[in-house]
């Protein structure tokens, strides 16, 4: 008689039990059952409780749901809470006798998942900060902060390496990405209803991927998450999965994770859909996975290599039933897919922090309040600092640093704005926190050792290194204030392994190598370092895991860094390495890849690119970048996003690049708040940003721009939704006596009356404005006369204003009359596309248009319902006016002009208007030089009159006459008046569209 059965004989005896010795006990205890909580586990369904009629029923579903020796548990509680301790204590003294000593309740999978639980709260429930000092840990709980995830995994032809180490795109992906989850949420079902099995959690270096491993078995333990899915959480650090030589199994992988040697191992195997593995950091896995699949292993007892025991649980070919979340580096999803069993697999992607969580951060990092919100405020403030921050360990380092400055009194100001400058402040920050002890004297002794260590792990793409890896490079006491030591279980004996604190700082230490003069006796067979050219040129092939050490070196070569870091650390730089850096930036990776003169609008490409611009950004030397960027004439980016980095990196090399002649940035969005202020530079270059999103928040970055910039003369914003508040931010960058701005263009860009007040103050401060479009926006009667107390100042230097669809009444055409009367400067004026000017204003603009004083040479009043009054005093304006030069009142029926000089689009004059119009244009005063009279219904007869003119008028040059049916009488009369030797016409155009068959 087997045991599972004997566990089913003595719940059947206690139920018939309850049927003889009183009626309706039974019952209660169905009853009961409906709302029983064991293990957090849901109550077995009533309607399948219902189903259970008869008693071996009930006994079959209570084994069924809860497994036999949990089923005895349940009926124990149940029989207790509904007051009948004599069965229960029947069934206990039963469950005892069959059980056995050998296989107690204490020692049940069950039983023993509350010790396990305790066991993982004390070790995960503290964290050590990367420079703490002995016996020094932090609450994970009171720490940890939380992170954007997406459930949404990019494939690698949409992002062809991870992220940079600092996670420089995570904003662009929130934009764009579904809704965040929570850790909660990743093995929810999706749209058909499927759970995953498989969860795979990727973040660029530094994202939070270990501490939300961390944090996920931490609340299993304090029963906040999971409770009813898993009975059991594993977790499985990669980096130990290394240094383990002999072979194992799946049960040995749980045991190492018991806190003693009494775990049921075998009783939980039992249940694998029970099972949760966190398997953290697959990236650092040196294992290539290449295992056939008949190398596998079913048999989770069998002691195989672990590269086949981690293989068989990735292809689910062990335990298949049980549940794993992975993290790892984007850098090795490919390799992971590979290993994974198709249909078992999501993937979600820790983004960082959140605006909002990073505030959170810095407060809960201080503790204090106060020095959290001056913290918080300063970082807010500085944009390069704002936007690392989203990165946790660079979250991390920036209050480290900031709170060490705070408590020595300095000034937060003096922190340096790129990656560079903030690693090494911490670096400096750690050897004053030493400088009592010889550490110091190590550390500076140690530096070429360490540095040297770096880079040969870097090439060898090692991050663990055992003591004779450290000893190779001459540490024979290790550097403890920069690599942290582990202690790994091996066998029967610990072993000792070192890794830097984080592998950011080990690609630090590697560029640092590189800049640091070598010695003639270094032994270079006993490492895998190459030459910085091999460096430059594997960078150069495509974008890959030496990135962000090669931006650690732009950033070391400034030569203020050079001389603090010669200083702190009694070091001397290599003098050649800045050459070839240069050397390389302008002939290697762009030669290769890219136009001398133009910058390519494929998107791979520009991402490609910018991780160049980001190398110039850090070196942060104008005469240095002003070289490297002396080729390019042109940028041009197209259908990208660009994040508040890419905005200050790129404004930074633009303003650089001494050649440049015109930015072209179409159909992009700009998410940057808050621009960082770079002094000017020497470059003349227009800024056309059409169709880009741009709201308010844009115009910020926009303003600094024009601030600092004295290069920038051509700003053009058409079809943005920028609105008056966004002018508002525009108007203050324009103001100042830096802007040298001539142009801006802010056609249909949501503004109202409201921000012309804000325009007109820029009028009358600014010495560089000539010409403004504000066409397509409704400014109304208020805004025009805003307007126009700007244009009236003596200081306005602006030529030509187009309002054409503005909401231009009969009211605001006095104000212009005015501005008419007294500028010196407006020559070109368009009110097109106005219904609502009326006769009185026109009349109202004709007298200004009079005035001696004015000096408006085109104005164009086109598609605005003029009428005959209007044109008699238009007519008035041409004979007196010793200005006027065009005039285009296209879309307008004309009935009785006498002088028009210019552009007349599809008016349909037919003969006799332009009869009208040849008298004025015969006119002696008539000074019109351009006349466009396109589709304008001419027959021979409106020919014959222009001939005329064509005979007399000293000043027409140029004359438009298509769209209009020119017979073979009217060629031959317009011929004549060609051929006369007073004609002085130059250009007649386009005569083909004329001519009829």
């Amino acid at each position: 008689m087997t045991t599972d059965k004997n566990l089913k004989e003595i719940l059947l005896d206690i139920l018939d039990n309850l049927s003889g010795e009183k009626e309706g006990d039974l019952e209660r205890f169905k009853f009961s059952l409906e709302n029983a909580d064991y293990e957090k586990k849901a109550p077995i369904p009533k309607g399948r409780l219902q189903e259970a009629d008869t008693r071996m029923k009930l006994v079959d579903l209570l084994c069924e749901y809860y497994k036999e020796h949990d089923a005895v548990n349940v009926a124990i509680s149940v029989l207790e809470k509904i007051n009948l301790r004599d069965s229960a204590d029947k069934l206990k003294e039963a469950r005892k006798k069959v059980l056995g000593p050998q296989q107690t309740p204490e020692t049940s999978a069950n039983a023993y998942r509350v010790k396990y639980r305790e066991h993982i709260k004390n070790k995960y429930s503290a964290i050590k900060d990367m420079n703490a000092r002995l016996g020094e840990n932090v609450k994970l709980n009171s720490r940890y902060t939380k992170l954007i995830i997406v459930n949404e995994h990019r494939h690698r032809k949409q992002r062809e390496h991870e992220i940079m180490a600092l996670g420089r795109r995570h904003a662009e992906i929130m934009a764009e990405r579904a809704s965040p989850i929570t850790i909660g949420d990743l093995f929810d079902s999706d749209k058909d209803g499927q759970s995953p099995q498989i969860v795979v959690l990727q973040g660029a270096a530094g994202i939070g991927k270990t501490l939300t491993a961390r944090k996920i078995i931490l609340d299993w333990a304090n029963e906040e998450l999971y409770q009813s899915r898993f009975d059991y959480v594993f977790y499985i650090n990669c980096r130990e999965i290394n240094l383990v030589s002999e072979q194992g199994s799946v049960e040995d992988l749980i045991s190492k994770n018991c806190p003693d040697q009494n775990a049921p191992t075998k009783e939980i195997l039992m249940n694998p859909e029970k099972l949760l593995f966190i398997i953290d950091g697959f990236d650092e896995l040196r294992f290539s996975f290449n295992q056939p699949t008949g190398n596998l292993c079913s048999d989770p007892c069998k002691k195989q290599p672990v590269e086949i025991i981690l293989s068989s649980l990735f292809g689910k070919e062990v335990l298949h039933k049980s549940y794993l979340i992975i993290t790892t580096r984007p850098t090795a999803l490919e390799k992971l897919g590979q290993c994974l069993k198709d249909g078992h697999c999501t993937y979600a992607e820790i983004l960082g922090f959140s605006e909002h969580e990073r505030k959170e951060y810095f407060y809960k990092f201080f503790g204090n309040e106060e020095q959290a919100r001056k913290a918080f405020n300063f970082v807010k403030d500085n944009e390069m600092l704002f936007t690392m921050c989203f990165i946790p360990i660079a979250c991390w380092i920036i209050c480290t640093v900031l709170k060490q400055q705070m408590e020595a009194g300095e000034d937060l100001a003096q922190t340096s704005d790129t990656i560079t400058g903030v690693y090494m402040l911490y670096l400096f920050s750690l050897l004053e926190g030493h400088s009592s002890n010889p550490e110091k004297q190590q550390v500076q002794g140690n530096l070429k050792g360490l540095c040297s260590l770096a880079a040969d792990g870097l090439w060898r793409q090692k991050i663990l290194f055992e003591e004779e890896d450290v000893k190779k490079h001459g540490l024979d006491k290790p550097d403890s204030l920069f690599l942290n030591e582990n202690m790994f279980q091996k066998g029967i004996v610990c072993e000792r392994v070192y890794s830097f604190i984080h592998l950011s700082f080990q690609e630090f230490f590697a560029a640092l190598f590189y800049v640091l003069e070598k010695e003639e006796t270094a032994k270079k067979s006993e490492t895998a370092i190459q030459s910085v050219e091999k460096l430059f040129e594997k960078c150069g092939k495509s974008r890959n895991y030496l990135m962000l050490t090669v931006q650690f070196l732009f950033g070391l070569l400034n030569k203020k860094r050079m001389e603090n870091m010669e200083k702190n650390l009694s070091c001397k730089f290599s003098p050649k390495i800045k050459n070839n850096l240069l050397m390389w930036v302008k002939e290697k990776p762009f030669l290769s890849l890219f136009n001398y003169d133009k910058l390519l609008s494929d998107k791979e490409e520009m991402i490609f690119y910018l991780d160049y611009f980001y190398c110039l950004y850090e070196i942060q030397e104008t005469k240095f970048v002003q070289s490297a960027m002396n080729h390019f004439t042109e940028l041009k980016f197209t259908h990208h996003t660009f994040t508040k980095m890419d905005q200050i990196v790129l404004q930074f090399c633009i303003k650089n690049c001494c050649k440049l002649e015109s930015v072209h940035i179409e159909k992009c969005r700009f998410l940057t708040e808050d621009p960082n202020e770079d002094s000017p530079g020497p470059c003349k270059w227009p800024l056309r940003l059409e169709w880009c999103h741009l709201t308010d928040a844009g115009c910020r970055a926009l303003s600094a721009i024009l601030r600092t910039t004295q290069s920038l003369t051509e700003l053009k914003l058409p079809d943005n939704k920028l609105g008056d508040a966004g002018v508002r931010l525009l108007c203050e960058g324009l103001k100042h006596p830096n802007c040298k701005l001539q142009t801006l263009d802010l056609w249909k860009c949501r503004l109202t009356g409201a921000c012309c007040g804000d325009l007109g103050a820029v009028l009358r401060t600014s010495q560089s404005l000539t010409e403004l479009n504000l066409g397509g926006n409704k400014l109304g009667e208020a805004g025009v006369r805003r307007l126009c107390e700007g244009l009236k100042h003596p200081n306005c230097k602006l030529q030509r204003l187009l309002m054409w669809s503005c909401d231009v009444t009969d009211a605001c055409c006095g104000d212009l009359a005015a501005v008419f009367r007294t500028s010196q400067s407006l020559t070109e004026l368009d009110l097109g596309a106005h219904y609502s000017l009326g006769d009185a204003g026109v009349r109202r603009l004709c007298e200004g248009l009079k005035h001696p004083n004015c000096k408006l040479e085109r104005l164009k009043l086109w598609s605005c319902h003029l009428t005959d009054a209007s044109y008699g005093d238009l007519a008035a304006v041409l004979s007196t006016s010793q200005s006027l030069t065009e005039l285009n009142l296209s879309h307008n029926k004309l009935v009785s002009v006498s002088k028009v000089p210019q552009v007349l689009f599809d008016n349909k004059l037919g003969d006799a208007r332009v009869q009208l119009l040849c008298e004025g244009l015969k006119h002696p005063n008539c000074k019109l030089q351009k006349l466009e009279l396109w589709d304008c219904g001419l027959t021979d007869t409106g020919f014959g009159d222009l001939a005329a003119v064509l005979r007399t008028n000293q000043s027409l040059t140029v004359l438009n006459l298509g769209g209009n049916k020119l017979g073979d009488a009217g060629v031959r009369l317009l011929c004549d008046g060609l051929k006369h030797p007073n004609g002085k016409l130059q250009k007649l155009d386009p005569i083909c569209d004329c001519l009829t068959t």
